[in-house]
């Protein structure tokens, strides 16, 4: 894989997690699920990486890999340089100052006997940060900066909307100042009123803070949005990275072209050509050979049974980085 220049803020390299299903009597032991296989990816400081794919594809996995809420089965995960994988617990959770994460689901990732202000002060004091009166300061100045009452901190979860919950969470995810957030699907829960609120509050933060971010999706104008680069994913393989102009507007692999193809046109009108994906997606537990794509690939050949493309670059137009892609005639 072509790295960048610049030392990356996040540098993830062959990241594997298989999960093994336990034996049963008198059955068979199964093979182990292979939710993420051989993934690499750069997240530069102040960049939105985001992870694209089907349902079950292995999006969330290599997020919550990343930040060890699942243990990887192998792979390396440098945070500014510094091995991740090989910390042990306590150190891990001391260096949670620079990696937070941004839940999926608003109503169950906020704790319920806990009021809003202490929810977001929860962090401050695990890690022993201010006096109390520097605490309830900064969770004061962090509920304006997303955009909630100052007087909400005395509020419990039940009493806001979805969208509040979800700048609840933000405020908690800032609230140690880290340099990178893992934004698990944060908007899906919400209405598309609130969705562009919501966005709009993560790109100024970013702005504002120099906040990276790796950004898991599935809504592509939310991507299209919100992306620097975007890295689409198939049964647990990345198969195409590129800036975020240049994957819309060209994109390589076949798997992306009919991921794209399938985005609602707003206007009627406009000619759209669909791209229909044969099939089921195979089981992660039973991957094909070769290319993982080919059973389902319009442009598939011998070559691709037999062998596994691999993520290499291609000419791109863009200045803005590299466009790698893993197929074998593109």
């Amino acid at each position: 894989m072509t790295t960048t220049a610049a030392t990356p803020l996040l540098k993830v390299r062959d990241l594997r997690k298989h999960y093994t299903t336990p034996k049963r009597w008198l059955r068979p032991a199964r093979p182990p699920i292979q939710a993420v296989n051989g993934v690499s990816f750069d997240v530069a400081r102040g960049e939105t990486l985001s992870l694209v794919g089907e349902s079950g594809c292995g999006k969330t996995t290599t997020a919550k890999s990343v930040m060890r809420l699942v243990e990887p089965t192998s792979g390396s995960v440098q945070l500014e340089g510094r091995e991740l994988l090989s910390l042990s617990a306590e150190d891990m959770r001391m260096r949670r100052r620079d990696l937070q994460i941004i839940f999926q689901d608003p109503y169950a990732s906020l704790n319920p006997r806990l009021t809003a202000g202490d929810i977001v002060t929860e962090p401050l004091r695990n890690f022993g940060m201010g006096a109390a009166a520097e605490r309830r300061e900064r969770v004061q100045w962090l509920f304006s900066r997303v955009g909630l009452r100052p007087e909400a901190v005395k509020k419990f979860p039940h009493e806001f909307s979805g969208g509040q919950r979800q700048r609840l969470g933000i405020a908690r995810a800032l609230a140690l100042n880290p340099k990178l957030i893992v934004c698990d699907e944060p908007v899906s829960a919400l209405d598309v009123s609130v969705q562009a609120q919501v966005v709009n509050l993560l790109m100024d933060l970013q702005a504002e803070f120099g906040i990276a971010y790796l950004f898991v999706a599935h809504d592509l104008a939310v991507v299209r949005h919100i992306s620097h680069r975007v890295a689409v994913m198939y049964l647990g393989h990345i198969v195409e990275i590129a800036d975020r102009d240049t994957l819309f507007s060209a994109p390589l692999h076949p798997y992306t072209e009919i991921l794209l193809s399938a985005v609602p046109v707003p206007n009627p009108r406009t000619p759209a050509r669909r791209m229909l994906l044969q099939g089921d997606p195979p089981s992660p537990a039973n991957p094909p050979s070769g290319c993982r794509f080919h059973t389902r690939c319009p442009m598939a050949q011998a070559v691709c049974k037999e062998k596994a493309p691999e993520l290499s670059e291609r000419p791109s137009s863009s200045a803005t980085g590299s466009h790698l892609v893993a197929c074998h005639f593109r």
